[in-house]
């Protein structure tokens, strides 16, 4: 047995409402029976795509291998504008499925580009809601690391957006750069609020444990900076995609009190099944036989209705994720 006598999860956690009304309406459109397929995968997590494929919803690269007639599904991520124009041109049935947040992104970057402004993005260049802001703006400026703003021009008017997963404190900083290289300089803070909170809850569980999990895809930029928000508190972490990835429980030795925290695009209900899992590989005696009840504890002190995997009704079976199977 183990040292591990308490579990907490994050505070709002679970999907973000982006990411899970893209799920359902793909959901809703293969349950009429329509031949229906996502626009790249509709999330970073390997366990809900493969839910998804297992209901008939199919992952593709290019609109070339959708048939016609199919119904497509656009991510929370986006698309280019004439991705979406091909796809309606071929009479596909197209499913936005894009973020309101990210849809307001394109509005104003399209205003920003009507108005002359040099762009600069914050941003992963192949990240897919960057290329879709490409697909707005296609002369903008991308730049992530510290290392590369120095290729930022100097120009009269510069405008400044981030991609809605880039944390806030590197937005700050590249916006106090850039006013050294601008006359005019426009800020439109796109850092989506849902990402700054759920940073937040993850900050303040990392604080109040020994040792914090955090779960979610290994290409998820916003799990990734959960992983160094832990390591910036000082609370030894391990990020994973799923229960599966916890095998050792010696990883836990000396911790008390385990914390739990998952990206945009891990279903809430994974975290129960990640902490249930905690306790039983390193729960000490004390709470032997209970791991389950504790688990289910922590997640119901931590659910929020924000946070919850579907708006669909359970009778249609979509309120379980498979990886929580």
């Amino acid at each position: 047995m183990g040292t591990v006598e308490s579990i907490l999860i994050a505070r709002r956690t679970g999907f973000c409402y982006g990411v899970r009304e893209a799920i359902d309406r793909a959901k809703e459109t293969a349950a009429t029976g329509a031949v229906t397929v996502t626009l790249g995968q509709v999330v970073h997590n390997e366990g809900v795509i493969a839910q998804l494929q297992a209901e008939g919803i199919r992952t593709v690269d290019s609109l070339d291998d959708v048939a016609s007639g199919s119904a497509v599904v656009i991510r929370a991520h986006g698309a280019r504008p004439e991705v979406l124009a091909r796809a309606e041109s071929r009479g596909l049935d197209v499913i936005d499925g894009t973020c309101s947040w990210v849809t307001s992104e394109h509005r104003q970057l399209a205003r920003l580009v009507e108005e002359g402004y040099t762009i600069v993005i914050l941003g992963t260049l192949r990240h897919p809601e960057v290329v879709g802001l490409l697909g707005v703006a296609p002369d903008a400026i991308v730049v992530d690391e510290e290392d590369e703003w120095e290729s930022i021009p100097r120009r009269k008017r510069m405008a400044l957006m981030s991609q809605s997963t880039q944390p806030p404190w590197k937005f700050e900083k590249l916006a106090a750069f850039i006013v050294s290289r601008a006359h005019e300089l426009k800020i439109v803070n796109t850092v989506c609020p849902v990402t700054i909170r759920r940073q937040e809850d993850t900050v303040e569980t990392a604080r109040a444990v020994d040792f914090m999990v955090v779960v979610g895809g290994r290409h998820s930029a916003n799990t990734k900076e959960l992983t160094r928000l832990c390591e910036i508190v000082g609370t030894p972490v391990a990020q994973i995609e799923g229960v599966v990835d916890l095998a050792d429980g010696s990883v836990f030795d000396g911790a008390r009190t385990v914390g739990v925290t998952g990206g945009t695009s891990t279903p809430i209900e994974d975290l129960e099944v990640v902490a249930r899992r905690v306790l039983e590989l390193a729960g000490s005696p004390s709470i032997a036989g209970r791991e389950a009840e504790m688990a289910a504890g922590a997640l119901a002190a931590a659910a929020t209705p924000a946070g919850r995997t579907t708006s669909l009704p359970r009778t249609q079976g979509h309120a379980v994720p498979a990886s929580a199977r």
